[in-house]
């Protein structure tokens, strides 16, 4: 390719399938409807699940231990979760699944 400027390129066609695993794929799927959770980090800001939603700081509303469940899922691994202080929009990397112990 030197001095010319110009690139010769043969076409091959190639199929390449890629499998991607992430451990939040599995932790999605150990997340339903009605599953309890554990918060383990608060949230800077929150986002009530009400019909007019509301974003406010997290002035101490949700704190990590807090214990809630899973009501619906929305994009993006948001998910509408009930608390004793209500319902909230929260991320998925605030919370993990409560393991109850039989």
């Amino acid at each position: 390719i030197s001095g010319s400027g110009i690139a010769s390129c043969k076409t091959r066609n190639v199929v390449v399938q890629v499998r991607c695993e992430s451990n939040e794929l599995s932790k999605s799927k150990k997340l339903a409807v009605g599953s309890p959770i554990i918060v383990v980090e608060a949230p800077r800001m929150i986002k009530t699940a009400a019909s007019v939603p509301c974003l406010v700081v997290n002035s101490g509303l949700v704190n990590p231990g807090d214990v809630g469940r899973i009501v619906s899922r929305k994009p993006m691994d948001v998910w509408a979760v009930r608390l004793a202080i209500g319902t909230y929009l929260i991320d998925g990397k605030y919370f993990k699944p409560l393991e109850l112990e039989d």
